[in-house]
């Protein structure tokens, strides 16, 4: 198993420099062309090739020095003398940090280029395929992360207050909201579709329980209201047992036979109320104040707190499901999400095109103040500070410059002694 690699040591919040074994070996190539030089100098009259060995180590000395001189200007005073247009990135700090704000702005934030870049990408289908799949380790630890966050908030927060706060605004939207006409609406559209008549056959078949569970009581007050000739003739316990029987046959046959007048009084009935609720003033009215006790009664509020801790508790126990168990309903939700997203090209189109529109919105609406802040903080460091974080990115790179130019001009010196010496 290969261990991973670590990460580079730091020096006073900065990385240690990086170039350091190219900036010796470039050093020491300029340190090796000088010694040549010297040994092909003093046997320059013993044979022809060493002058072109001489000719090779002066122009790579020359190509070495010049291009020692052009990047350690960049960064700083070369010996540390005061010669014009050295030190170039500290002395112009301030305008370097303008022109990359500057580029950023005219390259990578207009609407344009943000539209283009985002027009053929699939961030809906991406981020769905990424929730859907549980093989992914990062999609698992998001959802395990999210729900233990969810979890701790909800546990940091006072139970209490939290509930009142939530039975609070919920309570504000409903006192803004006229519920009468929500309700007719409600009933009409159910009678129109039928669907009121389960609620008339359960009305029925409890009314019908109801009349078994009380018979005692309606014997016993047909029976206080007869009069004396009635009791003492017994007739009260006859009258008492039609009127049941004929308020249980009633009821049957309600149950048994669907148009039985009866039903359509109560349908009758109700579509008045679904028109009443809608159009009348007066039953408006009441209704609106029915509402405003029961939101003030303390017994709802009572009441509701409970519901809360009970929505609390159940909403705790799902987001504490043992982590990548698969059972948990937030992990089973982000999953599913996953899916339509990763599935539905109808929801992917909706979702990348308000992923586009928003990303362009906000290029276009804080793209200055991106680019400010970019500028800002690059003019923040001190000349130090953006000559290592710069040199620590591209000094490598220079230092392959100085290699190349000791080369380079080795091989032009060597060039030009070939000329010269066939003229």
């Amino acid at each position: 198993m290969n261990t991973p690699r670590p990460a580079p040591p730091r020096r006073g919040g900065l990385p240690v420099d990086r170039a350091r074994r190219m900036r010796l070996t470039a050093t020491g190539l300029l340190v090796a062309m000088a010694a040549l030089f010297l040994v092909a100098r003093h046997f320059a009259d013993l044979h022809p090739a060493w002058g072109y060995v001489l000719a090779f180590s002066e122009a790579a000395m020359v190509g070495g020095l010049a291009d020692w001189f052009a990047v350690t200007a960049l960064f700083r005073r070369p010996l540390g003398l005061p010669i014009p247009h050295t030190a170039i990135i500290p002395e112009n700090k301030d305008r370097i940090a303008d022109t990359m704000a500057a580029f950023l702005r005219e390259n990578f934030l207009t609407p344009q280029v943000v539209a283009r870049r985002l027009a053929n990408m699939n961030l809906a289908a991406a981020a769905g395929d990424w929730l859907a799949d549980p093989a992914k380790g990062g999609s698992t630890r998001l959802r395990d992360g999210a729900a233990e966050l969810a979890a701790q908030v909800l546990e940091s927060l006072d139970p209490e207050r939290l509930g009142n706060q939530v039975r609070g605004g919920l309570f504000r939207q409903i006192d803004k909201l006229e519920v009468a006409p929500l309700l007719g609406q409600m009933l009409n559209t159910a009678i129109t579709d039928g669907r009121h008549m389960p609620v008339i056959d359960s009305l029925v078949r409890w009314s019908g329980l109801t009349l078994e569970d009380n018979e005692d009581l309606i014997r016993d007050l047909i029976h206080r209201r007869a009069n004396a000739v009635l009791r003492w003739t017994g007739l009260d316990e006859k009258l008492a047992n039609s009127v049941l029987d004929g308020l249980y046959k009633l009821l049957a046959e309600v149950i048994v036979d669907p148009r039985h007048p009866l039903r359509g009084k109560i349908e009758e009935g109700l579509a008045k109320l679904s028109d009443d609720l809608q159009h009348d003033p007066e039953l408006r009215a009441r209704v609106e104040r029915l509402k405003g006790e029961l939101i003030a009664n303390p017994a709802v509020s009572t009441w509701w707190q409970g519901v809360w801790e009970r929505l609390r508790t159940g909403m705790l126990a799902r987001l504490r499901r043992p982590a990548g168990s698969g059972e948990g309903q937030f992990t089973e939700a982000l999953a599913e999400l996953g899916r339509h997203l990763r599935d539905d090209p109808a929801l992917q189109l909706q979702i990348n095109r308000f992923a586009r529109r928003t990303v362009v919105g906000i290029s276009v609406r804080y793209g200055d103040q991106i680019v400010r802040l970019v500028s800002e903080t690059v003019k923040r460091w001190d000349a130090a500070t953006v000559t290592d974080r710069i040199e620590g990115a591209v000094g490598r790179d220079l230092q392959f410059i100085r290699i190349n130019g000791t080369l380079v001009g080795g091989l032009v010196g060597v060039a030009i002694h070939l000329i010269d010496q066939w003229l």
